[in-house]
């Protein structure tokens, strides 16, 4: 019968924007690199692997090239497809044992909301070519858990930015964020997400990054809930809270594709 997969556009309500990622549901326990095939296979900016617990389900994430700590729009997905598979019952809870701990996906009519925690960055001076890399003038560099998180002055500037990737991977963390104010009264803040060492040049709506973002903008606006739109050429939008040392990120999802594994 094969093992089932899908590919799931995440932060958008229609087809070929978002962010794709893929789910998979393999069934039996498998080894790192088993999954790491697999996400090279698929060949999205990750893969997400989901094994039943008695208390919820394991979630891990992968790239094409290694395995990472936390992933929005592939827990977005995967949440999605436990509904869509029949594995939870519509306005059950979804729960994620992952290496960044207990994560939470609720149903919302017609969106879903993750409960992630934050991973604030910290004032940094920029290391050695990472606004040359931007080709870039920031307000502000801090360093999260993950990244690091640059600021602009403008949304046109996060627009324009077009990095030397090659540069970028040698600054020896997963991704830089570019940010700024955003231009337009939708939305409170605009990003780009760069992310060239875990194997992704431009990552196309990134839920972890908000993560950094949202008690980043929290501060700087004075407000707990925030609009949020990544500008990668797919483009995305995520509805964003902050609730103490938790993030709240809302989003849809499109399904876009659903097989079968034959290894």
């Amino acid at each position: 019968m094969g093992i089932p997969i899908y590919q799931v556009d995440s932060f958008t309500e229609v087809p070929f924007r978002g962010n794709p990622a893929g789910v998979c549901i393999p069934g039996v326990p498998r080894d790192d690199s088993w999954m790491q095939s697999v996400a090279r296979e698929m060949n999205l900016s990750e893969t997400a692997f989901i094994e039943r617990r008695e208390d919820g389900f394991g979630l891990r994430w992968f790239t094409p090239t290694v395995e990472v700590e936390l992933c929005g729009h592939a827990t977005l997905a995967s949440a999605h497809i436990l509904w869509e598979a029949g594995l939870l019952e519509p306005g059950e809870d979804a729960r994620f044992h992952s290496r960044s701990g207990l994560l939470t996906a609720r149903g919302r009519a017609g969106e879903i909301e993750l409960d992630f925690p934050e991973t604030p960055a910290e004032r940094a001076a920029p290391p050695p070519g990472l606004c040359e890399a931007l080709g870039v003038k920031p307000r502000f560099v801090g360093l999260s858990r993950f990244d690091y998180l640059v600021e602009v002055g403008s949304e046109d500037e996060v627009r324009a930015t077009a990095p030397d990737f090659v540069e970028l991977r040698t600054l020896g963390v997963r991704g830089v964020i570019v940010t700024a104010v955003s231009s337009s009264p939708e939305f409170d803040f605009v990003s780009r997400f760069f992310a060239p060492g875990a194997g992704i040049d431009e990552d196309p709506v990134t839920g972890s990054a908000h993560c950094t973002l949202v008690p980043f903008w929290a501060r700087r606006l004075g407000t707990m809930r925030l609009h949020a739109h990544q500008l990668s050429s797919r483009g995305g939008e995520l509805w964003c809270e902050l609730h103490g040392e938790r993030v709240f990120i809302t989003g849809h999802v499109t399904l876009y594709l659903e097989g079968r594994i034959h290894v």
